[in-house]
């Protein structure tokens, strides 16, 4: 009998990775199942090394950060960069942004239409605008 792979809403990880063109390696269904068994959530790199250690998957924080910079460049997460040393990985990839929680490092989305953007610049070079993401922080 085979193992049952989890899934994450109708598909299943593995099926997730395949179509997303990711090796399904042991390690990245390990990863993808803690990232995506629980609905929609932000990660650290430190974060997700640290439940999957506490699950007993052997895999080194190098790996972690390999892995999750993998799902990214296949748009399964999104990086949400605090500053030049922290990030989060956020497995909702649809149009939203963030309220940031300065005291605990929470992050909380903020439905894209509770936003409003009057005008932005005109891209550089004939560069084109991939995402505007609003990162609202809040002390206390």
């Amino acid at each position: 009998m085979r193992p049952k792979i989890p899934s994450a809403g109708n598909v299943t990880v593995l099926e997730r990775l395949r179509d997303a063109g990711l090796r399904p390696t042991r390690q990245r269904l390990a990863l993808a199942k803690l990232l995506f068994a629980r609905g929609h959530r932000h990660v650290s790199a430190e974060q997700l090394f640290n439940e999957a250690k506490a699950q007993r998957v052997d895999v080194s924080l190098a790996t972690v950060y390999n892995a999750l910079h993998d799902f990214t460049s296949k748009d399964l997460l999104r990086e949400i960069s605090i500053d030049s040393s922290s990030s989060y990985f956020d497995t909702n990839t649809g149009d939203h942004h963030h309220f940031y929680f300065e005291q605990s490092g929470r992050l909380e989305d903020i439905a894209a239409h509770q936003v409003s953007i009057a005008a932005l610049p005109a891209p550089p070079g004939g560069a084109k605008i991939s995402r505007v993401d609003v990162i609202v922080r809040l002390k206390g």
